[in-house]
Formats: C-alpha cells, sequence, structure tokens
C-alpha cells in the first residue's frame, strides 16, 4: 500500500509531505483548493507526462516521491521479474523535473519512464473522474470480463496468442506462394541470377580484409617510401649517419673497456643496439622491396575490392551476411523449384494453424460465456447496493467474422434502468451519474480479484446525491476492506466514512498562496463534514448533523 507522498515545488505546493493509512483516506476541500494537485502529482511519480502548468517559474527543482510497502506475494515476484528488489517490502519511486528535464528513480536506482510506469502498474490503479466514460467503448467491455475470468482465461489467451502469431505467418507464407507460373519463373530467375553472383565472386574467409589492407598500402605508398627512404638515408647515409655513430661508439667504448671493467657492461649495452639497429635496417630495406609492385597488381588488388563492396552493398555488409543471405535465397529458389508441393504444404500449414487458432477461440469463447453470467449476476447485486432500485444487466455475445489475437468474441453490457424497458446499450441508457456508479460496481466486483493494494478514486461521485450517495459509500467502504482507498470526494456520505480524512486547503501567507494537505482529528472531521453539509455558514445545527453522520458511519463500518 501507499504509506507516504512527499511532494515538493509542484504547482501551488510548496512542499507537503503526508502518510497514508489501511482502508478508506479521503480528501476533501473547496473547490479549488488544489485536489487535482494530489492525483496530478501523483500520476507524475507513476511516470505520466508532466503537465506545464504545474511546474513553478522559479530555479528550484520539482519533486515528487511515492512510498509503498508491499505485502502481496504474487506483486513481489513480479517486480523482481522486472528488476526491482524491494527491501523488506518497501519500493520507493521519485521523479525529479529540473528544467524541462526529468529523473525517474526507483529505490534509488535511475529508470526509464516506461518501466517507472510498468512498476506502477503493479502497485497502484486510479480511476479518473471521466474513466467511466471509457464504458461507453464495447472492447472495455471485454477487457472486464477477461478481468474477471483471469484465472481460467490467462492461459489459453497465452496459448491463443502464440498460435495467431504462427497462423498470421502461415498465411503469409501461403500468400507468397500464391503467384501465376509466369511470375513464378520470373521470381525463381532473378534468386538464381543473385545467387550465381555470389557464387562466382568465390569469397574467401577475412579476404575483404586483407584486400583492404593491402590496398590501403599501395594507394598510399609513395608517401610510405618517402618517409621509409628518409629514415634509410639517416641511418645509413655516410659518416654522419647513425649506423657509423654507432659503430664508431662500439669501438671507442671497446678500447675504454680495457682500463676498467665498468665500462664493459655500457660497451655490451652500446653492442647491443648496434646490432638492433642493423636488424631494424634489413627488415626496412626488405619491407621497402616488398613495396615494389605492379600497376596490373594495384589495378587487380582495387577491382577486386570494388567487386566484394558491391556485393555488401547488396547482400550484407559483412562476408558471413552475404552468405546467409545467399543461403535464404537459396531456400526460396528451392520452394519456387518445387512449388506446387510447397503450395499444398503452405496451405495446409495455414489450414493447421487457423484450426488450432479457431479451436483456442472457441475454448476461450465458452470460458466467457461461463463466466459472464457471473458477472451480470455479481453487477446486478452490486447495482442493487448502489440504488438502481429496479435493474436489469445482461451481456450479449457477437461472433466476428475474422479471429483475433484476443479471440473472436465481441461483447457489450445491456442494461434496463427502468421496469418494463427493454435491455439497451450503455451508451444509450446510462447518464454520466449512472455510469459512475457502474464503474464503482464493476471495481467492487472485481476488487476481490486484484492484486493491486492501492486504489484511488478521483471524484467519481459526480451527478450523485442523496441516497444514492450512502450507497456509494458503504460500497466504498466494503472495497476498503481489501484494499487501500484515496479517494478525492465532495459527498460528505463518502467522507463519514473515512478512516483517515485529510483537508486540502489552499493559504496565503506573505503574499504567497500554497496548496496543503492537513490530516484531520476526530473533532475536525466533524468539522469538515459540517462545511460540506452546510457550505458557508456552519450552525449548531449543521454541527450536530455532522456529528450524527459520522457516528452513524462508526456503526455501519462496525456492523459490517
Amino acid at each position: 500500500m501507499l504509506v507516504n507522498m512527499h511532494i515538493k515545488n509542484l504547482a501551488l505546493i510548496g512542499e507537503a509531505d503526508i502518510d497514508f493509512f489501511e482502508g478508506l483516506n479521503v480528501l476533501t476541500g473547496e473547490t479549488g483548493a488544489g485536489k487535482s494537485i494530489i492525483i496530478g502529482s501523483m500520476n507524475l511519480a507513476l511516470g505520466e507526462k508532466i503537465p506545464k502548468e504545474m511546474l513553478k517559474d522559479n530555479e528550484a527543482a520539482a519533486l515528487v516521491e511515492l512510498v509503498f510497502q508491499v505485502e502481496h506475494e504474487t506483486t513481489l515476484r513480479q517486480l523482481i521479474d522486472l528488476g526491482v528488489s524491494p527491501e523488506e517490502g518497501c519500493v520507493i519511486l521519485s521523479r525529479k523535473v529540473n528544467k524541462g528535464r526529468s529523473i525517474a528513480k526507483i529505490n534509488g536506482e535511475t529508470v526509464t519512464v516506461s518501466k517507472m510506469k510498468s512498476v506502477a502498474a503493479l502497485l497502484i490503479d486510479i480511476h479518473g473522474q471521466h474513466e467511466h466514460e471509457s464504458l461507453l467503448n464495447t472492447k472495455k467491455h471485454l477487457a472486464i470480463l477477461d478481468e474477471f475470468a483471469r484465472e481460467s482465461l490467462a492461459e489459453k489467451k497465452r496459448r491463443l496468442a502464440k498460435a495467431y502469431r504462427e497462423y498470421k505467418k502461415a498465411c503469409e507464407q501461403y500468400d507468397r506462394m500464391n503467384m501465376d507460373e509466369e511470375a513464378r519463373i520470373r521470381e525463381l530467375s532473378f534468386l538464381e541470377y543473385e545467387m550465381q553472383e555470389i557464387e562466382q565472386a568465390c569469397l574467401q574467409d577475412g579476404e575483404d580484409e586483407l584486400l583492404e589492407e593491402k590496398y590501403k598500402r599501395m594507394k598510399n605508398s609513395q608517401k610510405i617510401i618517402s618517409a621509409l627512404s628518409a629514415v634509410h638515408e639517416m641511418i645509413n647515409g655516410g659518416q654522419d649517419s647513425v649506423s657509423e655513430a654507432l659503430g664508431r661508439s662500439v669501438r671507442e667504448l671497446a678500447a675504454a673497456a680495457e682500463y676498467d671493467e665498468r665500462i664493459g657492461s655500457l660497451s655490451e649495452q652500446m653492442a647491443q643496439m648496434d646490432s638492433l639497429m642493423g636488424d631494424f635496417s634489413r627488415e626496412m630495406a626488405e619491407y621497402m622491396q616488398d613495396m615494389d609492385f605492379s600497376e596490373e597488381e594495384y589495378y587487380e588488388t582495387e577491382k577486386r575490392l570494388d567487386e566484394i563492396n558491391h556485393l555488401k552493398d547488396k547482400y550484407g555488409q559483412t562476408l558471413e551476411a552475404i552468405r546467409a543471405s545467399y543461403e535464404e535465397r537459396e531456400k526460396q529458389a528451392e520452394l519456387l523449384r518445387n512449388y506446387e508441393l510447397e503450395k499444398q504444404n503452405a496451405e495446409k500449414q495455414k489450414e493447421e494453424c487457423e484450426a488450432q487458432v479457431l479451436k483456442l477461440c472457441e475454448d476461450i469463447s465458452k470460458i466467457r460465456k461461463k463466466y459472464s453470467k457471473q458477472l451480470a449476476k455479481r453487477l446486478k447485486d452490486s447495482l442493487l447496493d448502489l440504488n438502481f432500485n429496479d435493474i436489469q444487466f445482461e451481456i450479449s455475445f457477437q461472433k466476428l467474422a475474422q479471429p483475433s489475437a484476443n479471440g473472436f468474441d465481441e461483447i457489450e453490457f445491456l442494461i434496463s434502468t427502468n421496469p418494463g424497458e427493454p435491455l439497451k446499450s450503455l451508451s444509450k441508457v446510462a447518464s454520466g451519474g449512472e455510469l459512475s456508479r457502474i464503474m464503482l460496481a464493476i471495481k467492487t466486483v472485481l476488487a476481490g480479484k486484484d492484486e493491486i493494494e492501492t486504489l484511488i478514486f478521483d471524484e467519481i461521485d459526480s451527478g450523485i446525491s442523496g441516497r444514492t450517495a450512502q450507497k456509494v459509500s458503504e460500497k466504498m467502504r466494503l472495497i476498503s476492506e481489501d484494499h487501500q482507498i484515496l479517494c478525492i470526494t465532495h459527498l460528505p456520505q463518502i467522507a463519514s466514512m473515512a478512516d483517515a480524512h485529510y483537508l486540502i486547503e489552499k493559504k496565503v501567507r506573505k503574499n504567497v498562496t500554497n496548496t496543503e494537505i492537513t490530516p484531520l482529528s476526530e473533532e475536525e472531521m466533524v468539522t469538515e463534514l459540517a462545511r460540506m453539509l452546510g457550505g458557508v455558514t456552519i450552525t449548531d445545527t449543521v454541527l450536530q448533523n455532522a456529528s450524527e453522520m459520522k457516528a452513524l458511519a462508526k456503526k455501519i463500518k462496525m456492523e459490517k
């Protein structure tokens, strides 16, 4: 769960440090107090894009840090698979932004934003103000059903994804084989021409590197000969040459060594230098003789190198790549030579892959239909709890003309909210407030199957009031039994259920406006409930109503 959030230099927040707890954590405040900054800050730490309006104009860096305590064994294993090693279950996500550049870190180690998102997806799920609108997209319905049936579907869907990839490859191979005789002959002729071009080159291992070195030496032979000649002149060029000087030095030291044994060692070293110089001079002379080549040899070397480079341009940048290209063309040519047989094999392979895909699609569809009945009943019961007095809910199935990696099912949630009305698509029936409750019902049903410990609800109470608000608050409390909930709300009914309550408000100090987040005591919770109930003027009656609402919430929690 999320145990701490630290924010610095973001929007109207100078610095804030917030501890969160198990159960239902509620954040409330006046409109415009900065509640959206909290969600924006969390999204920033979870790897989302950085809205420019959230960054201050000053030079100070913005920072958001989230500290999670992970308890689920499955989540811990998934984190390790992503390369994150929680220290005693602790995972710290941080994002620092300075002058338009951001640095993401997990447990102090710099990571990519994509990795940050992958890790965050295991730890937290944010349900925004407009997420319920995604229910108008029927693809979302299938995702919800598959999540509900995940334990039974996961392996089948994995196998289907693999089988579908093989099926697509088989289709591509069959399409390549599906050509007329003229095209086949033309394609085979071209492949044989390319193969012959490579064969006739008679490439030798390492030949290109040797030729490159030889050509470079030949091309720069005048510079090389000039340099070597200059050196040869300095070493062997008469009385002032290095060789002559070394010879005289050897003779002089040999003569002096007769008078002092210590000079004998120096004489030996000088004799070795003279010998080395002689060896060097002979090797250099041999090299200069080797540099003697004809124009024809230079031309042949250049021509051979051009031939190899031409093959590299067409078939690959190395000799190994050229050979691999030859082998690939040889396989294609063999297919075309045995065209009718290979076409039959390709068609058979396609049919076998298609049969495997359709079999898996059928199995997956049966599982979905089985679980759809359970999901529809669970959702209907949950919606009744959310003050849908007379509701019908079904999940309809349509079979797609062509299967996909996700099966051949297309489903849609159908609902009737009034007696006597036929079942219709959500987009034709549900209002914004109803969609919010339907999404909450879905979250409730999926909560028991969801291993993500922390759920955030950002003002999902739009269009809800009265008795419905009370039902929503009780449903929120129910989810918080198995999950940590952070809920930004305007409804006092939801706020009254809080296990921890935070007030978000703007304060002006020294002509500077800041958003502050304050954890409330029991007494302060009642005062905040009174503000939410009564608005500007908080009378004794409103305070008494707030106190009664809080007491009723405690009673409900104890009973449940």
